[in-house]
């Protein structure tokens, strides 16, 4: 019985010595718990409020200016732009600038006087915690108003109360029949390929390391760079054809419309699995071993359902923690597959994700060449 315990102590130790050892898996270890507690108390916030709302005030008199006034004083709303009109609004929210528009007509105080203006309200059908929030949100402020108007003209020239002088018309863009489907399939499409283009590759130079082929690779004349590129280019078939998978199989097989360029959505797949790869590369260059390339790369999935908008809204992030997902290339890629599958839009209005993508990929592969030459010396 002793000799048991003596070898099981033994054991013990040995364990115990390689796990402090491995400072890098033990600080992941103990980090994660405390990272994901904090992410979800303050990152995970599904009752959206402040949502940016772009307004057409055509009438611009105390009446229109009252109701925005009661919008924004709910906590829901925050005008952060005033246009011309509704097409302007619709811009406003295929830009991606703001999640919601106030669209008032020209005659709304003379038809608050008879008891019959309404206001439309859009919402970008594409978020569906904005159009829960919002659309609720929109229609109670509305009434509320209304109730307001009915019962101070009830008190200046009496009588008894009538149909309400304000109604709103709450307009949900892209997704009038609030399927979730339209929500989930074209971002699930972007959070795949990157699960798939970073597990690819980040087991690369680390697997050359354990196997003890990397010194086969230091007498040849290739360079870092060179090493990084020739590593992802055979991933880029395998990503793209899971890519192409799963966006036919959300189109045929759970009947989720696409309304944009088929092209211009390859293409810029292509750019976000480029960036992928070179993400997971450089966290194969910076890990010692499989298993903490691993943990990185489960790590950078997590913040990836978090802080990029594939699952919750970015907006009542605070400031520090949409920060963090902007070093994501997902919060990218999320915007551009929304833009172009759910709302069929162009390049010119999605550029900036598209320009932060290309700037993104070509940073992160230069790191990571750099990263590899510095590791090896």
């Amino acid at each position: 019985m002793r000799k048991r315990l003596k070898r099981f102590g033994a054991i013990v130790r040995k364990e115990l010595t390689q796990l402090v050892r491995d400072r890098t898996t033990l600080g992941i270890v103990l980090i994660i718990p405390f990272l994901e507690l904090f992410l979800f108390g303050y990152a995970v916030d599904l009752t959206v409020d402040h949502i940016p709302t772009a307004v057409a005030d055509m009438s611009l008199d105390a009446q229109s200016r009252a109701l925005i006034d009661a919008l924004e004083a709910s906590g829901y709303f925050d005008a952060v732009t005033y246009v011309e009109d509704e097409a302007a609004v619709i811009r406003a929210v295929d830009e991606g600038r703001v999640r919601a528009g106030v669209v008032i007509p020209p005659d709304f105080a003379t038809q608050v006087e008879r008891g019959r203006a309404q206001a439309l309200i859009l919402l970008d059908g594409s978020d569906s915690f904005t159009v829960q929030s919002g659309y609720g949100a929109a229609t109670a402020i509305a009434q509320d108003r209304a109730m307001k108007l009915m019962v101070e003209k009830v008190g200046q020239v009496g009588g008894r109360l009538g149909r309400l002088p304000i109604t709103s018309s709450v307009q949900i863009l892209y997704n009038s029949n609030l399927d979730d489907m339209v929500f989930i399939v074209p971002a699930m499409a972007g959070m795949l390929l990157q699960l798939l283009a970073v597990n690819l590759t980040a087991m690369a130079v680390v697997r050359e390391r354990e196997l003890g082929t990397i010194e086969q690779l230091l007498i040849t004349p290739v360079r870092p760079i060179e090493l990084m590129v020739g590593k992802m280019v055979p991933n880029v078939f395998v990503t793209a054809f899971d890519m192409l998978s799963v966006t036919l199989l959300g189109i045929f097989w759970f009947g989720v419309p696409f309304q944009g360029d088929p092209w211009l959505f390859a293409w810029l797949s292509l750019l976000f699995l480029v960036s992928g790869l070179g993400m997971g590369l450089l966290v194969s260059t910076m890990a010692q071993t499989q298993k903490q390339a691993q943990q990185i790369t489960t790590l950078l999935m997590l913040l990836s359902m978090l802080l990029t908008g594939f699952l919750y809204p970015r907006a009542p992030m605070p400031p520090i923690i949409r920060a963090i997902g902007n070093f994501i290339p997902l919060t990218y890629f999320v915007r551009i597959v929304r833009g172009i599958f759910t709302k069929g839009v162009g390049l010119s209005l999605i550029w900036s994700d598209v320009v932060a993508l290309i700037v993104y990929g070509g940073v992160v592969m230069v790191v990571a060449a750099a990263t590899f030459r510095k590791r090896l010396d």
